[in-house]
């Protein structure tokens, strides 16, 4: 089966699941072009990076597993640096994707936007359904804003 995509933006190349990403789909995909950017080559933080390399990359889709992580003792830590910076690469990046006519984004999220107490296994209705893990609520937050955005773009354009 082809891949109906030519050029392709994997943001968190370098983290696991972006690693594995571009992994796969070089080895199944050889012809597509996967683009990668490290984070002193496109700070997804700044929207005049963002928005410039779009403009001038335009890739047909994005996979989206660009965050800052980290374990427990940093997320009750610096939350405003973990909800701010997640937020403002999601935002940054749906948003710029979308006005250079990005065909698919991706946005992978996490497991910890499901609530602490979510009735295994995990499913869709849950999200929002009650409280979030303290110990990473403000990662979750930032995920959520993301995943929400995407799906509103998606409604309402």
């Amino acid at each position: 089966m082809g891949f109906p995509y030519q050029r392709v933006f994997i943001a968190g190349h370098q983290g696991m699941v972006g690693a594995s990403v571009c992994r796969i789909l070089h080895r199944q995909h050889p012809a597509v072009q996967l683009i990668v950017k490290t984070r002193r080559e496109l700070d997804l933080c700044d929207p005049h990076q963002v928005e410039k390399f779009f403009q001038s990359n335009k890739p047909d889709a994005v996979i989206f597993a660009a965050a800052k992580v980290g374990g427990i003792v940093a997320n009750a830590t610096y939350p405003v640096e973990f909800l701010s910076e997640n937020a403002r690469m999601a935002i940054h990046s749906i948003e710029s994707a979308y006005r250079a006519g990005v065909a698919r984004f991706l946005f992978l999220g996490s497991t910890c936007i499901y609530p602490k107490h979510a009735p295994q296994p995990l499913v869709e209705p849950s999200l929002l359904s009650s409280p979030l893990e303290t110990t990473n609520e403000a990662y979750a937050l930032a995920k959520i804003v993301g995943l929400k955005l995407c799906q509103y773009y998606r409604k309402q354009f």
